[in-house]
């Protein structure tokens, strides 16, 4: 008897691998690397989806994040927030199943987009101490409180039911989870506290009520009592559209004709844009889009390049605003000189962006050491991968010595400086699953680069005119000190008395201090919030 031929035996192999399976494997790209990194994701995944619930909700968020330290390498999270809830037959899908979410086909901006993020936080629990995710949830007053402990099915990508109750809960609105999962905890730039401080920055308008493993508790209060205007959903623009894309969607479409796809699948297309690229197309308007082969998809796609659409509707997006970016920042960096721009809205491969940047100078920041980046994508921070990142190639690339700072060639500037830098966009481009960091798109770094500029000429007005107020006072305190010599010598010279001499010194020094306090004032009303920002006016002035 023959042997089976090799092909039918690796066949008998091959077999269809769940998504849940793929990144039980692969966890390093959700970002669980390791055990601290692991800890900051799931708070992070539960406070980001906590705020964007409340934000749809139009409901002011209050979060409270608590970490219990269970034992060695172990720690309990427990996230809860005032947010709408979510309704009981929905529960387990999104908790528990990857790929599962509302927000992966919403053109507009908002935190979470894949699905992801917090049933990976499900399954890194599960894997890392077999314990349940345990959820409590309410949607108001008049319904009850239910409860679910869940376990994630990896081979099937479906969530394992293992209590499902009605309980007493003194909310009347909100979601809480528990997680017990492997994890260590320490203090610094990327951890979980640095993570609580920057969402308060970006997020003026919550309330954020953390409680550190060490049993501490930390209020960030939010600054504002009104929630950011709501981004509304938009199509796609026919220049962001791949081959494929075009394809699927002709495929898919309910249109009769290609003029109404194109104008009722797409933004910024109108019945006379949609005709003329028809026409450079080569096929008629009233063409059925079921008709199109590849060769016809082909030359549509040539024909939009060619055919000039406006730019589109940026309403998808909501910035932080530059007021509100500068209140952040006063309320968690001490520094003495702030300065922020929100930039207009430009676009990358069709996907609308704006580009936000906060300087904050001085105070008790070290003036010897490396300016501070903080890097932020639709009011998240971003804690890892910073030499990756197109925030960190741009501050980078700006000259910051016209500025008043030090700066070696390919680093950062150095001086007692803060610099957070924030992109708002529909589909922000991160270089990993685990959202760390923003791809180089040179349309991104190019704004980015302006922003920084236009805070750093504000930033140098400042520097500048406090070191000449600096140079003056030491000028008059090395005056004063060698007054009596001087009126002696004068003396001796004029055949005046010294006493005379002396007098007039006194009061021309007592002019010279004052100007100094009137300059110093000046300069201190500059740093105040009051309208009337001296510095800030002349730069635009200039501008």
């Amino acid at each position: 008897m023959a042997e089976k031929p090799i092909a039918l035996k690796l066949a008998e192999k091959q077999r269809e691998v769940s998504v849940a399976e793929f990144f039980e494997r692969n966890r390093h790209l959700l970002g669980f690397d390791n055990k601290r990194k692991a800890l900051l994701t799931v708070v992070k995944e539960a406070v980001d989806n906590s705020l964007d619930a409340c934000e749809e909700a139009r409901i002011l968020p209050e979060i409270s994040i608590e970490i219990i330290e269970m034992g060695p390498d172990r720690f309990r999270i427990i996230v809860e927030d005032n947010g709408p809830g979510i309704v009981r037959k929905n529960i387990p899908n999104v908790f528990a199943r990857l790929l599962y979410g509302s927000k992966f086909h919403s053109m507009k901006q908002s935190r979470g987009q894949q699905g992801i993020g917090i049933s990976a936080a499900v399954l890194y629990a599960q894997l890392t101490t077999g314990r349940p995710a345990r959820i409590k949830s309410r949607i108001d007053p008049n319904h009850p409180a239910h409860y679910f402990e869940l376990h994630l099915n990896t081979q099937r990508n479906e969530p394992e039911i293992l209590k499902d109750e009605e309980v007493q809960w003194k909310k009347e609105h909100g979601t809480r989870i528990e997680l017990d999962i492997e994890a260590t905890y320490q203090k610094g730039d990327q951890s979980v506290d640095a993570y609580v401080k920057g969402t308060a920055i970006v997020n003026p308008h919550a309330t954020l009520i953390y409680t550190t493993p060490k049993a501490e508790q930390l209020i960030f209060a939010r600054a504002i009592e009104k929630l950011p205007k709501e981004p509304q959903e938009i199509k796609p623009h026919p220049y962001g559209v791949e081959l494929g894309i075009m394809l699927k969607m002709i495929k898919a479409t309910e249109s009769r004709t290609m003029q109404s796809f194109l104008t009722n699948e797409f933004s910024r297309v109108g019945p006379q844009t949609a005709k003329e690229i028809c026409e450079k197309a080569g096929f008629a308007c009233n063409e059925k889009p079921g008709n199109l082969q590849l060769p016809h998809v082909e030359k549509l796609m040539q024909a939009i390049k060619d055919t000039k659409i406006i730019a589109p509707p940026t309403d998808c997006i909501v910035p932080i605003g530059e007021q509100l970016l500068e209140k952040g920042l006063k309320k968690e960096v001490a520094a003495e000189f702030y300065a922020t721009v929100t930039r207009s809205p430009e676009v990358y491969r069709g996907i609308p962006f704006v580009i936000e940047v906060g300087l904050a100078y001085g105070g008790q920041q070290p003036g010897d050491e490396p300016a501070r980046l903080m890097r932020f994508a639709n009011r998240v921070p971003l804690l890892y991968q910073q030499s990756a990142c197109a925030a960190t190639k741009s501050v980078i690339q700006t000259n910051w010595k016209p500025y008043g700072l030090s700066q070696s060639s390919g680093s950062l500037p150095v001086g007692p400086l803060t610099v957070a830098v924030h992109l708002a966009s529909v589909w922000p481009p991160f270089t990993s699953e685990a959202k760390e960091a923003i791809a180089h798109y040179p349309e991104i770094v190019k704004e980015m680069k302006l922003a920084l500029q236009e805070c750093g000429r504000q930033l140098g007005s400042y520097v500048n005119k406090k070191r000449r107020v600096g140079l003056e006072r030491e000028r008059v305190t090395i005056f004063e000190k060698y007054i009596p010599e001087v009126a002696d010598s004068i003396a001796s010279l004029a055949g005046i008395t010294k006493s005379r001499i002396q007098a007039a010194l006194a009061e021309m020094l007592a002019k010279n201090k004052e100007f100094i306090a009137s300059n110093t004032a000046k300069i201190e009303a500059d740093e105040s919030d009051e309208p009337e920002n001296k510095i800030k006016m002349t730069v635009k002035e200039e501008e």
